[in-house]
């Protein structure tokens, strides 16, 4: 197509041509769903691996890597490079999403947050309990945290495909109980999965921490101060003990959340600048032929850069590379179970496996559903608007979908290769039961007209 000013395509362009605006709860759940898809993919793609070239597989993630400046050296293997590095900017992501949602999302007051605080509740302690029930004075009873966990990329994923069989207030009340399971997943991590603590790293640690309140404070804008501090907070949280993900919420916690226009200074200057614009001499079919014009438009495009806050600026840039990049990386480092070093029947009456299983595809939903309801009934609050108590059942179930964070715990739980391989079986498969039963539970549970879809 030539874009000339007589291309009758161009003019005949209809005025009033409708234009599907995104809200922005539509768009993180679209931008979840698609970002599930590298992920789903990644996984397939370990699990092909590790059973028809298991040497290589094992080979390629255990190679070391080190960095040494001077005399200091540091050597982990690739799969820890990407857990304990790469992971952490995913857990910005998810402290970025925790803090977006406590300012101005599902979590922002008492009363919103009371239902999917309270099935987070539920569906991480009822898992972790079932769990524990089965290790109880075991060598394996630390990895009760491992069914804890919602995977919310695969859970929102899934749930899509119902399309508009789902009404908004379920995909709602998945969303807002998944990150609140997240904020739940960060802390149990943080305090139970610390083997001992180096206090003089973690004192420096705690320096650049107020370095990052102190940026935020004074309203520093620029991300590459947060990058550097949060890179330095990292390296000594990693050198302290706790697992160095935690940097990432800790980082997020303190991106300023505010531009440095309000809205209602900011539409004041633009409708300034939209007043600019004069037709009457020359309106060219490229902006180039009025440099005035030119200049206001730019102007237009720095208003909305004062008024968008660094945190949706970061939120943005960083959720590419987390679905994208990161997530499929650990995925394609952690899945690899080798099935046929597996004795599935002598797998299957596992303490680790019956915890893990019956954790996610029994806990989660007993513990969401039970807390949803003692929270209705208790806290005075409801469901989101064109929910039912099917679609909760339904979500519950979608919620033991474990998948990236059940893994990722379970690498801090374990050491021994054949309780990793039988714990990651036992993830896998928990998380496949979890989606399926969930789907086809809200898909025959759908009676009503369709609901309104996103």
């Amino acid at each position: 197509m030539n874009e000339t000013p007589g291309n009758p395509s161009v003019a005949s362009l209809p005025a009033n041509l409708p234009v599907k605006i995104l809200g922005p709860f539509q768009k993180f759940f679209k931008k979840t769903v698609s970002g599930s898809l590298p992920l789903i993919a990644a996984a397939v793609v370990a699990l092909v691996w590790a059973n028809t070239a298991s040497h290589s597989y094992h080979q390629i993630w255990h190679t070391e890597l080190a960095v040494s400046i001077g005399s200091f050296h540091m050597a982990k293997s690739l799969v820890h490079w990407i857990d304990e590095a790469l992971m952490a900017l995913f857990f910005f992501s998810v402290g970025l999403e925790i803090k977006r949602e406590v300012i101005a999302g599902e979590l922002a007051s008492l009363k919103q947050a009371a239902l999917p605080v309270a099935a987070a509740v539920g569906g991480m302690a009822i898992p972790a309990s079932i769990y524990a029930l089965f290790n109880w004075n075991t060598p394996w009873a630390h990895g009760w945290g491992i069914p804890m966990a919602t995977d919310i990329a695969f859970s929102l994923a899934i749930l899509a495909l119902l399309g508009k069989r789902a009404p908004v207030g379920v995909k709602i009340f998945l969303t807002a109980l998944a990150i609140a399971d997240d904020l739940g997943a960060v802390l149990v991590i943080g305090l139970f999965y610390t083997q001992s603590v180096a206090w003089q790293y973690l004192l420096i640690a705690v320096v650049f921490l107020a370095l990052l309140a102190l940026a935020n404070y004074v309203y520093v804008q620029w991300s590459l101060v947060y990058a550097l501090l949060g890179i330095c907070l990292w390296f000594f949280v990693l050198c302290s003990g706790i697992h160095a993900t935690i940097a990432g919420v800790l980082v997020a916690a303190f991106i300023p959340a505010s531009g440095k226009y309000d809205t209602r200074t900011f539409i004041d200057k633009v409708n300034f600048y939209l007043n600019q614009f004069d037709c009457s001499k020359a309106c060219g079919f490229t902006m180039l032929e009025n440099h005035d014009h030119l200049n206001t438009v730019q102007d237009i495009e720095f208003a909305c850069h004062q008024v968008e806050t660094p945190l949706q600026r970061l939120e943005h840039k960083i959720s590419g590379w987390v679905s994208y990049v990161i997530l499929p990386l650990f995925a394609l480092a952690n899945a690899g179970v080798v099935i046929n070093n597996i004795d599935l029947g002598q797998a299957a009456t596992h303490p680790v496996t019956l915890g893990i299983v019956l954790g996610l595809v029994t806990g989660k939903p007993l513990g969401i559903v039970l807390f949803t309801f003692l929270a209705v009934k208790l806290l005075k609050t409801s469901l989101h608007h064109g929910t039912t108590w099917s679609h909760v059942i339904g979500a519950s179930f979608l919620g033991g979908v474990g998948f990236t964070m059940s893994l990722f715990i379970s690498g801090l739980s374990f050491e021994a290769p054949a309780i990793m391989e039988i714990s990651k079986f036992s993830i896998i498969l928990a998380s496949i039961l979890s989606g399926t039963i969930g789907i086809l539970f809200l898909f025959f549970s759908h009676r009503d007209k369709p609901a309104e879809a996103i």
